[in-house]
């Protein structure tokens, strides 16, 4: 009997701790867990990383001022804080914490110092294809005359 009901004590144990941190996630603990995030990638150094790499892509007389734009001239902190409202908007405080411990780890920190050169190598393929779909639509659009 003694062994039936520490079994049921266990178990019973095991249950009310699973809800307990599965109850956690609230906009305090997601707010807590994206500041960490953001603490792990700072939205600065990313900006600063990914104008460096995609400047290279553009003509030289124009390079110096693309960056002054995506660094000096972006207030960081307002970013930082919409970035901030959007995580905790869509994301649970788990895959917040499982983001910032990634991202914090050895291999996640390997893949971000990768990730301003991969955003050079893909924009212009971005930027072209955009372009082909705005004619698209430039060209099905009916035109409209004014009145």
């Amino acid at each position: 009997m003694q062994k039936q009901t520490f079994a049921l004590t266990i178990v019973t144990l095991f249950t009310l701790a699973t809800f307990v941190l599965s109850a956690t996630d609230t906009p305090e603990t997601r707010r807590r867990e994206a500041e960490r995030y953001l603490k792990v990638i700072p939205p600065k150094a990313l900006f600063e990383d990914m104008a460096d790499k995609m400047a290279a892509n553009l003509p030289p007389d124009r390079r110096e001022q693309f960056k002054h734009m995506l660094t000096a001239d972006l207030d960081i902190a307002a970013l930082t804080k919409a970035m901030t409202d959007a995580m905790v908007k869509h994301f649970t405080t788990d895959e917040l914490k499982a983001l910032a411990d990634f991202y914090g780890s050895p291999v996640g920190k390997s893949a971000m110092q990768k990730f301003g050169a991969y955003m050079a190598d893909v924009m212009p393929a971005i930027q072209a294809e955009m372009q082909k779909a705005q004619a698209k639509l430039n060209q099905s659009a009916p035109s409209q005359s004014p009145r």
